[in-house]
């Protein structure tokens, strides 16, 4: 089974753990009300999901 036979040094583990970083969801515009949601679920402001209404809002 391959071993390293030297220990890799902090700065060339941390390089490669350099590009782990959080990405920001995509929103997109809901047709409705023009509020940003999350694309493929209903909208959290209007209920409605591909132009019928799914869930009840006040």
């Amino acid at each position: 089974m391959a071993v390293p036979k030297r220990r890799h040094s902090k700065s060339r583990r941390d390089k490669r753990r350099a590009n782990w970083k959080l990405t920001s969801p995509n929103l997109v515009e809901c047709p409705e009300c023009h509020t940003a949601k999350l694309p493929h679920r209903v909208c959290s402001e209007c209920g409605y999901y591909r132009g019928r209404e799914v869930v009840q809002s006040e």
